[in-house]
């Protein structure tokens, strides 16, 4: 099985980053008597030759990474030892392992003494934890829900991640609660629409509990003016969320921390370190300045375990019960890359971005979404002479184009309305020159277009 593991991922450079579809309907099904470890293992290899490919330096679809080497170790060895994280008697080095790295991290983002974060199994539930918090702290609801007549609602980037609505429903509030607002060209959130969105849900006789920043959007990267809303949300005693799954890793970075200015004022954020800092899903967390929050306003006892008055158990403290030690795999790549390791790929990132984005400017058949104020450039096509309605589908074909000839995966989500390509500039193997390579590619696929017959 380890030899497998090292043959996939030493052959990944060669190949597709995208490969095509495996039927499945015959393994699916479910054997009555035992099979043996070597076929299993040869359908197994046939299962990763065709799945994802994030390490393909052309993966640069998503903001999905090729793992630490180290992550995945040590997601090895915490499946195997098989500790339950829902607390510390079940899990005694993890879940103090846990406190302790979270604590750090939290630091990292300026938040205070009395901050501490808890992983969870994605930035959705991140997300929903902080806003349960949220309202919790204004309603006090925790024991006794909602007080008749009271319509909480809060306020979100139009472009913010569609699990705010999913927290929303989840949290028994529905969607509308989700308060959408309006964003600028750069699809940064708009201030004057903030404000007035709060005013029209107060006449409107709702209750706004929160107001969440998005650091890092999914489409375009952009990153939402932070200090602005932090001192909003005071000046109408709301709690302020930041999402920052993708763009809380540039707190690493001395050169780039900057643009998450104000971020220090928030009193809940979500970061992914499976996404820019590489750790091999899931590792995800939401951290509060006042993590005694959590005691007050979101734990619920659990009497069959053992409590330590040092050590919280943190299946009382997260949505979750049960949960995998990623602890393990998340302090392994902190340790072994470090924080000058860690900042150094985060520069080469954004000199890669810089080339892409010159390079989509320099052709004037391109345009880009937004300024990138990260490593996503989001761009697209639009050709003279051709119908508003067949520009997604020659974005499309170019994209199938990239992906067969330049072994290069774009995605194609769609933005305002429109079809766009999205490159994630995130591996630390992509180089200029495959950049390069790219925009031939694309000028070739335009050049054939031009010369075709009409």
């Amino acid at each position: 099985m380890i030899d497998l593991l090292v043959e996939t991922m030493a052959q990944a450079g060669n190949q597709s980053p995208l490969p095509g579809p495996l039927v499945l309907d015959d393994w699916a099904n479910l054997s009555d008597t035992s099979v043996a470890v070597e076929p299993l293992l040869e359908q197994v290899r046939s299962q990763l030759q065709h799945s994802m490919n994030a390490s393909h330096p052309g993966y640069i679809g998503h903001m999905d990474s090729i793992p630490t080497t180290l992550s995945v170790v040590g997601d090895l060895l915490v499946a195997a030892l098989n500790n339950n994280m829902l607390s510390v008697e079940m899990s005694p080095v993890f879940s103090r392992l846990e406190t302790l790295v979270l604590r750090q991290v939290a630091q990292l983002f300026g938040r205070g003494p009395q901050a501490n974060c808890v992983l969870v199994s994605g930035g959705s539930l991140a997300n929903l934890q902080a806003l349960i918090v949220a309202r919790n702290v204004a309603f006090d609801a925790l024991e006794t829900g909602i007080p008749p007549g009271q319509t909480p609602v809060f306020l979100v980037s139009e472009v913010a991640h569609t699990s705010f609505k999913k927290a929303a429903m989840v949290m028994g509030l529905g969607t509308k609660a989700a308060i959408s607002v309006a964003t600028n060209r750069n699809s940064q959130i708009d201030l004057d629409d903030l404000v007035a969105k709060l005013n029209q849900a107060k006449t409107a006789g709702q209750q706004p509990f929160a107001i969440v920043a998005t650091a890092g959007t999914t489409v375009t990267g952009s990153i939402d003016p932070i200090a602005e809303m932090a001192a909003i949300a005071k000046s109408h005693q709301l709690w302020f969320h930041v999402d920052a799954a993708y763009g809380g890793a540039l707190m690493v970075s001395d050169r780039h921390r900057s643009q998450l200015a104000g971020i220090e004022q928030a009193d809940s954020v979500t970061f992914n370190p499976q996404k820019w800092l590489y750790v091999a899903k899931t590792s995800a967390m939401v951290m509060f300045r006042q993590f005694d929050l959590l005691q007050h306003h979101f734990r619920v006892l659990a009497p069959y375990m053992n409590e330590h008055s040092d050590w919280p158990n943190l299946g009382e403290l997260t949505v979750q019960g049960t949960r995998h030690a990623d602890i393990l795999k998340l302090w392994l790549s902190l340790q072994h890359i470090g924080r000058d390791g860690y900042s150094a790929i985060i520069d080469h990132n954004y000199e890669l971005t810089k080339v892409f984005t010159a390079a989509v400017k320099a052709r004037s058949f391109l345009t880009l979404a937004s300024e990138p104020q990260m490593n996503l450039v989001c761009f697209r096509a639009e050709l003279a002479g051709l119908a508003a309605d067949q520009q997604d589908r020659w974005n499309y074909q170019l994209q199938q184009r990239l992906l067969k000839t330049g072994s290069t995966f774009l995605s194609l989500p769609v933005y305002r309305d429109q079809r766009w390509l999205k490159a994630v500039l995130l591996n630390p193997f992509t180089t200029i020159d495959q950049i390069h390579q790219l925009f031939s590619h694309i000028d070739s696929y335009y050049e054939s277009h031009q010369n075709a017959p009409t």
